[in-house]
């Protein structure tokens, strides 16, 4: 071995199920480390099948497959050492999410996980049974410790046992550790204290891209017994960390390619991660091209903003659908965004079909005072249009509901809620308008009309409506959900927080009558650490109240 080992921490992006073009990939970056005279390739966890590949594991020839590519990436290791996640299966037909050391083109030593994550997003425990015994291994002179993912964030687990990995180690961690807001942070955190704790330098590797809800953000790591941040690989892209380790272990470790940039700042890193969801949730998918519906509020104006990042206005179709209570301001506006953002915008006025509606409903109606029958009625007759425009030309309808609407149920089904992915769903309202100038600064500048940003939020459903004629004040709102959804306090000390005690049995009946909805809501991107769906998992039939 020369004075050095030379490893190339390869943060890829993945898609589940592709196996042969994650194998495709994998060998790319192995090409691309031998170019670069590497050593040692790392990739991410679960990168054969991608992360996470539910219910596939209950395929056999899924998991047959996995193990046919790990071969095949095996056979090409003349002269490279590779770290690669896989799925391994006994000769019982158990499974374990496992590590694979590949060299000399054999598999040479095998880890399975020992932590196991069942919380939140997580439910490994329903595939995978857990492993028994540590992992390290020893290239040359030097030895490394070898993790996946939740075996560092156990603190009662063998990676904070004294001597482990032992004096003048590394420490490998790949992972595939999905993003909400300010995890980087608790990433860091979390590996200068091992690091530290150990006296080791670890090599966190994390995957990138997005999963339906989930979103993986990169931002690997290197840190040293210090406990001192080294390097850091982008966030919410592919890249490529490469550390030199001097054979003799006696000096620090070299840093040979990694982010020059500061970190993030908070919407900064909720927009990359929305447009990265978006990009990666239509594109695996099979996708072209979306369209959205445009009403010339906040909502739709940053949806469609993501979406022009994300795909290129080429490939978004905007569409306003006017009725008999929209104002001259909105319609203005929607049509002015769609200018901005230089998309094709259809205008479809909805008066004739409501009317029509009515007309054939009023016998049924008759004894009624007109309400939220009407108002709904209009937004399913837009659901509609978009789901035949859908239908015909091949896009995907991206719906523009936010958390604070979908946790009320300030929201239609089949109406506002029709569509194929829901891009802001767990996006609080108080935030959307903060992404919202956080897209005006972005090129093109000032494209959201600052009217849309000084507009009080309404549904145009009815004349002269507003949405703190049904809800409290946004801020307010935004606040009980953190505490209710996010904290799972009881109402008693939410009120003990500052909010008032009718305010808060109020939202409460709102969020926990309106499971029903949210369970027939499109996926969209998780950015919080409580998402609806994805982490807070409520039954639908439930007497109980906090």
């Amino acid at each position: 071995m020369s004075k050095f080992l030379r490893v190339w921490m390869a943060q890829i992006n993945t898609t589940v199920g592709d196996l042969d073009g994650n194998r495709k990939k994998i060998l790319h970056s192995m090409e691309e480390a031998g170019r670069a005279k590497a050593h040692l390739v790392i990739f991410p966890e679960l990168t054969v099948t991608g992360y996470p590949p539910e219910d596939l594991l209950f395929k056999k020839a899924f998991v047959s497959r996995n193990l046919e590519v790990l071969q095949s990436v095996a056979s090409k290791t003349k002269g490279l050492a590779v770290i690669i996640g896989f799925v391994d299966r006994d000769d019982s037909g158990r499974l374990y999410n496992a590590a694979a050391l590949l060299k000399d083109k054999k598999v040479a030593y095998i880890y399975h996980k020992v932590e196991l994550p069942n919380y939140g997003v997580f439910d490994e425990k329903r595939y995978f049974l857990p492993g028994r015994e540590s992992g390290a291994f020893e290239l040359g002179s030097i030895r490394f410790g070898l993790t996946i993912c939740e075996d560092i964030w156990q603190k009662n687990g063998y990676v904070y046992q004294a001597g482990y990995p032992g004096k003048h180690s590394f420490l490998i961690n790949i992972s595939a550790s999905p993003y909400h807001c300010g995890k980087q942070s608790e990433r860091e955190a979390l590996l200068k204290n091992l690091a530290g704790s150990a006296q080791t330098t670890v090599l966190y590797l994390n995957l990138v891209g997005g999963q339906d809800e989930l979103v993986f953000d990169g931002g690997s790591l290197v840190v040293g017994p210090d406990g001192k941040l080294l390097a850091r690989a982008k966030r919410f892209e592919e890249d490529v960390l490469v550390v030199d380790i001097p054979a003799d272990r006696a000096r620090k470790p070299l840093i040979r390619r990694a982010e020059k940039k500061p970190p993030l700042e908070l919407e900064s890193e909720v927009y990359r991660a929305l447009v990265l969801g978006t990009h990666d949730y239509i594109r695996k998918n099979g996708f072209k091209k979306v369209l959205i519906g445009l009403s010339g509020g906040i909502d739709s104006a940053l949806v469609a903003g993501i979406a022009v990042d994300a795909l290129g206005a080429q490939n978004v179709l905007g569409v306003t659908m006017p009725s008999r209570h929209t104002s001259q301001g909105t319609y203005r506006d929607a049509k002015q965004l769609a200018k901005n953002l230089k998309i094709k915008l259809l205008d479809l006025k909805i008066n004739p079909i409501f009317d029509r509606y009515l007309t054939d409903l009023n016998q049924a109606f008759k004894p009624y005072p007109s309400g939220i029958a009407e108002e709904n009625l209009q937004a399913r007759i837009r659901g509609n249009l978009l789901m035949a425009l859908s239908n015909k030309l091949g896009h995907l309808v991206l719906t523009t509901g936010n958390k604070s609407e979908m946790a009320t149920g300030y929201c239609t089904l089949y109406g506002d809620m029709a569509g194929g992915f829901a891009v802001i769903k767990d996006v609080p309202k108080t935030l959307v308008f903060k992404l919202a100038r956080h897209r005006n600064a972005l090129f093109p500048k000032n494209s959201i009309p600052e009217s849309i940003l000084r507009r009080p939020p309404t549904a145009e459903l009815r004349p002269n409506q507003k949405d703190q004629d049904t809800l409290p004040p946004y801020p307010v709102v935004d606040k009980f959900l953190e505490l209710y959804v996010e904290q799972d306090k009881a109402l008693e000390d939410i009120i003990r927080e500052g909010i008032p005690k009718l305010i808060t049995h109020r939202l409460a009946a709102m969020v926990d009558g309106n499971e029903y909805k949210r369970r027939q809501s499109p996926p969209g991107v998780k950015i919080t650490p409580k998402a609806f769906g994805r982490d807070r998992r409520m039954p639908i039939t439930n007497q109980y109240r906090s």
